[in-house]
């Protein structure tokens, strides 16, 4: 039996008008959705807020249940979804069980919160039990991007439901079915009780409206630098936590030491995987100088002979750019650093929404795809030729969100690490990297630190209250 129903796969009407689902590959249209508009944010907050207390007070047990089936219906229903994700987002069927993967595992760890300790006995001058207690924080608006639309939702709603809070979850509109609707289903499939997750797919203004209703006093948000800054100035106005995820243009540093043989695969799956279209994705490659001609060469070789095309009707390793729109933010940034002096060693150039991998060499400062997020699958390269040089070139710009060291000796990549500003560090490996147990976040303009993942859960889903128990009424001087 389908878990999702075109015909009745929104519980409750919305008020923001029809949308038409599209596959970006095709333009087909796969189904249509009702979006949600303001009001209909007022009403889930509402009805999340009168439905949470109960929900928080079952007994642990009971709600890490309901986690536990959900995992195990991503995995039971992975062939439905993974074809939504692939024909509704573009990933490549491999991108695709990674998500149902995650997904799973996300409501596993989700689980399992729900029978940490809550709390902790503190010494006290009176005489009186004096005790910490983590309470659930009440309604957690989560706002989720397209790009990892399962993965980038799915971690923030399944430790707040297992913690006793409700939530609702505005997906992006392009997967508004994938990141969302499927959410939903799985949830009300596994017994969750009505009225706890609301998905409410809309625009800008929904997302403003969840950020200012005083029932949401945590908001989740994933997504660009720029909309994540106006995210958490609204939010705190508001003097609500936001808890920040957002973009990056993360470095994969080859010391001269690398072997060139194995770095090959790992820098083009950086760059590469789901077109670039990761936060995490390698965006600046820094290759020692005694390496940098032949690593350009093998790049652009390794990327001319990845196929790019319709993952839902081809085997391909690319498939298609999510819209018109980001197809040409992609485009013009190659082409105006080719004309600033780079040089196109691969690709650059698209049919339809499928943008061939491309390497850049001769990148520095002034090129605009090694400066900005790109978002696509563009591989800047450029040369250092000191450790020193090295380090400076990875801490410099704006972000600090995951970084790659590739060398034979472990040891000297950590001691680099610590030397570069960023929330995710893999040495021998490249910087695309997610696990469920693991904190995920990024420094400066990457976002707010680790919120997610693991432990972080605990902090960002729940307020730690203050209690004390006297046996007798205490007396004072007046």
């Amino acid at each position: 039996m389908a878990l999702l129903d075109p015909q009745n796969w929104q519980s409750r009407p919305l008020s923001g008008g029809e949308y038409a689902v599209t596959e970006p590959a095709t333009g087909d249209t796969l189904g249509t959705v009702t979006l949600a508009s303001p009001p209909d944010v007022t009403a889930a907050a509402e009805a999340g807020a009168g439905a949470r207390p109960g929900w928080a007070r079952l007994p642990h047990f009971e709600r890490a249940a309901v986690l536990r089936r959900a995992g195990d219906l991503f995995t039971a229903h992975a062939d439905e979804l993974r074809e939504w994700l692939v024909r509704e987002s573009g990933s490549i069927p491999g991108k695709a069980d990674f998500e149902l993967h995650v997904a799973a595992q996300e409501c596993y760890e989700a689980a399992a919160l729900a029978s940490r300790p809550v709390g902790q006995v503190l010494p006290s001058e009176a005489p009186r039990l004096s005790y910490t207690r983590r309470v659930p924080v009440g309604v957690v608006g989560v706002i989720a991007p397209f790009n990892a639309p399962l993965i980038l939702s799915i971690r923030s709603v399944a430790p707040a439901l297992a913690l006793g809070n409700a939530v609702v979850l505005k997906p992006d509109p392009r997967t508004a079915v994938c990141g969302g609707l499927a959410l939903a289903a799985v949830f009300a499939a596994a017994g969750l009780p009505e009225g706890l997750l609301h998905v409410l797919p809309g625009g800008a203004d929904v997302g403003q409206a969840l950020v200012a209703d005083p029932r949401t006093p945590v908001i989740s948000f994933t997504g660009s630098t720029a909309a994540g800054r106006a995210v958490g100035e609204a939010a705190g106005r508001h003097l609500k936590r936001a808890h920040l995820e957002l973009g990056g243009n993360s470095a994969l540093v080859v010391l001269e030491d690398a072997d060139i043989d194995a770095v090959i695969s790992t820098a083009a799956w950086g760059s590469f995987f789901h077109q670039g279209q990761i936060c995490m994705t390698t965006g600046r490659h820094l290759v020692h100088a005694s390496l940098y001609d032949e690593y350009v060469e093998r790049l652009a070789a390794k990327a001319d002979s990845l196929a790019v095309g319709d993952p839902h009707r081809a085997q391909v390793h690319l498939g298609p750019i999510i819209d018109a729109g980001q197809l040409a933010k992609i485009h013009g940034l190659v082409e105006s650093s080719t004309a600033r002096g780079a040089k196109l060693a691969a690709g650059g150039t698209h049919e339809g929404p499928f943008y061939r991998p491309t390497v850049i060499a001769g990148a520095d400062d002034d090129t605009p795809a090694y400066a900005r997020e790109v978002f696509g699958p563009v591989a800047p390269v450029r040369s250092f030729t000191t450790e020193d040089e090295a380090a400076a070139l990875a801490s410099a710009g704006e972000y600090g969100l995951s970084l790659g060291i590739v060398t034979r000796d472990a040891a000297r990549g950590l001691a680099l690490a610590d030397r570069i500003p960023t929330g995710i560090a893999h040495i021998n490996d490249q910087t695309v990297n997610d696990e469920a147990v693991a904190p995920f976040g990024g420094v400066a303009a990457s976002g707010t630190g680790a919120r997610f993942g693991g432990e972080a859960n605990l902090e960002a889903f729940t307020d730690v209250r203050w209690t004390t128990v006297r046996g007798d009424v205490a007396g004072y001087p007046f």
